[in-house]
């Protein structure tokens, strides 16, 4: 009985704290005086704010930054995703789904046995806490400094494998043997 009349009481001290009269003036007084001391600050340069043109500048991010992310491939073109699911195992969102396959001779996605046929992560239940990147044995996800995720329908923010794998190198899939080269000195 104790318990509750101490919290009866300090409701009824709080309603009559909040009834008395000047009390809200007050606090508008104290924060317009915050305001216009800001104010004053930067009209006289006291303490000056940086404005960035933002399209056209861009801050300088941290170096632990995480925003997008990306399925990375090895230099001979082949995708470093084995499927293992570790990185959905290890996400606390549940936002990863993995789906394996067996690689085969004639079709390699990836060095190992399996590869991820579909990879997706919904980036609206990410929290971009980097587990993913923490879990993969192969450092295939990678948390990027690329932060504008923005879009307009909720449907485009499951991004699939195709969107996640980055571009492979032109010198990776096509070996330099069969680009030959072209001398110059005899077509004049």
């Amino acid at each position: 009985m104790g318990f509750l009349s101490g919290i009866t009481r300090r409701i009824n001290e709080t309603k009559q704290a909040a009834m008395e009269p000047g009390l809200g003036a007050k606090a508008l007084a104290t924060g317009f005086g915050i305001t216009f001391k800001h104010y004053l600050q930067q009209q006289v340069k006291a303490r000056p704010t940086e404005t960035i043109q933002y399209p056209e500048e861009r801050r300088e991010q941290f170096p632990r930054t995480r925003w997008r992310h990306v399925l990375t491939r090895y230099e001979n073109g082949l995708e470093k995703c084995i499927g293992c699911s570790l990185c959905a195992g290890a996400c606390p969102a549940r936002c990863i789904y993995v789906q394996a396959a067996e690689n085969s001779d004639d079709q390699r996605y990836s060095p190992g046995e399996r590869y991820a046929v579909k990879y997706e992560i919904n980036m609206i239940r990410c929290i971009f806490c980097g587990f993913c990147q923490d879990a993969c044995p192969t450092g295939a996800i990678v948390l990027r400094k690329d932060f504008e995720l923005a879009d307009y329908h909720r449907d485009d923010f499951l991004y699939t494998k195709e969107m996640l794998l980055e571009p492979a190198s032109i010198l990776g899939l096509i070996p330099l043997e069969a680009i030959g080269t072209v001398d110059r000195s005899e077509a004049h």
